[in-house]
Formats: structure tokens, C-alpha cells, sequence
């Protein structure tokens, strides 16, 4: 009976043991992660890396881990020579590999979302203007708002908002205004007011699937495989 006790004792003293150290190995696994993230994107803040499932080192042992999350915030994502600023930056990926001594890391696919506020499109909107919500249509489709100055007058009109490739999202009017429009001036108008940008710092496969605009500000979702995280 003393026997199956102590063997008993050492078992959980082990496990425990066994535990502590996948534990560790983790952290220091999504530190490590997140560093890379950052450097390896240019990003101005460490992304948040959390590496799911247990045990740890049995992923890795297997060279694939099962799920990883990433959450960013604050990504400045280069338009040209404007900075596209993106609020809040979430991923899932899934069976992701490692390869290379772990210097190359590709998800057999991954869901993500960004969030970005209105101040930050309006930023790079057409000079002069200002992006807002702008409620929904007849059909229920959200829309955003567009109000300022443009070719010497003031302008307010509601767009909507779309996914265009893989890696941007486009505004267009709906309708504009008859100011406009009875001067023969709606080619113009609309070389003013319907614009596309792009968002970059995206990990490499992974598109952008969806645009909703909100009340605070435009939700996208994205998703992809073979999503390449390092390599």
C-alpha cells in the first residue's frame, strides 16, 4: 500500500513537473512569436501570440501545432505613401507547421478579423472629407457617409462599402447629387469620391473576405490557407 502511495506521489509530483515546464515552454514559445511578428511586419506595438492545446511539447515535437491565436493592435498598414491605420487585428490559424528549425511557419488555414474606425478612413479619404456611418438602405445594407467640400461645393452623400482583391476595400456613391450631376460634373465627382485603399502587414495568403460597416467604425473579415506566418 506504501509502495502504491509513494508511486502515486511521484506521478503527480511528475506530472506537475511535466506541466510546469510545457507551461513555460509556451510562454516563451508565444514571446518569442511575438517578437518575431513585430519584426518581421514592422509593427509599432507586440502582437498578443497565444498557442492553444495541451501538451505544448508534443506539438512541436510533431511539428505542427494545432491552434494558434494573434491579436494586434495599432497596425499601420502602408496605402503608398499614406498610412492606413487599423484599430484592432485578430486571427485564428489552424495546423500550423513548423519547419526549418521553426524559422518557417505556414497554417493550413486561418480565420481574421480587423477592425477600423471612422477617424482613421477618414484620414484617408479625399481631402476635405469626412467618413461616417451613414445607416442602412432599403434592403438593410449598412452604409457609410461622406460630407465635406469638394470642386468648391459641399457634398454629402452615402457609399458603400465592399472588398476589392485580395487585399483592399472600396467606397462608391450611391447616388450624388443633382448639384453635380445637372453640371455635367459626375465623372469628376466620382474621381473625388470614390476611392480604394489598401491594407498591407496582412499575413502572406490570407484575403480579405468581408466589409461591415458599424455605428463606431468598419469590421473586415478575412481568411485564407497554406497562410504564411514565417518562412
Amino acid at each position: 500500500m506504501r509502495v502504491a502511495r509513494i508511486l502515486l506521489i511521484v506521478v503527480v509530483i511528475l506530472g506537475g513537473l511535466f506541466v510546469a515546464a510545457d507551461r513555460i515552454s509556451v510562454h516563451l514559445a508565444e514571446s518569442k512569436a511575438a517578437e518575431r511578428a513585430q519584426a518581421s511586419e514592422g509593427l509599432s506595438h507586440k502582437p498578443t501570440v497565444s498557442i492553444e492545446g495541451f501538451p505544448f511539447l508534443t506539438q512541436v515535437a510533431g511539428g505542427k501545432l494545432n491552434d494558434v491565436k494573434i491579436t494586434a493592435d495599432d497596425i499601420a498598414a502602408a496605402d503608398g505613401g499614406a498610412a492606413v491605420r487599423i484599430d484592432s487585428f485578430h486571427a485564428d490559424l489552424h495546423g500550423v507547421k513548423l519547419s526549418d528549425s521553426f524559422h518557417s511557419a505556414i497554417a493550413d488555414s486561418a480565420d481574421g478579423s480587423a477592425f477600423l474606425t471612422y477617424a482613421d478612413l477618414s484620414k484617408v479619404a479625399p481631402s476635405g472629407v469626412t467618413v461616417a456611418y451613414g445607416g442602412t438602405d432599403s434592403s438593410g445594407r449598412p452604409l457609410v457617409k461622406l460630407t465635406g467640400t469638394i470642386l468648391g461645393a459641399k457634398l454629402s452623400v452615402v457609399s458603400q462599402v465592399s472588398v476589392r482583391g485580395a487585399d483592399s476595400i472600396g467606397l462608391h456613391a450611391q447616388d450624388l447629387p443633382k448639384a453635380f450631376t445637372a453640371l455635367g460634373l459626375e465623372d469628376q465627382l466620382r474621381q473625388k469620391i470614390d476611392f480604394t485603399f489598401q491594407l498591407t502587414h496582412l499575413p502572406g495568403g490570407i484575403a480579405l473576405s468581408e466589409v461591415t460597416p458599424g455605428p463606431d467604425g468598419v469590421s473586415v473579415a478575412a481568411t485564407g490557407k497554406h497562410v504564411v506566418l514565417a518562412n
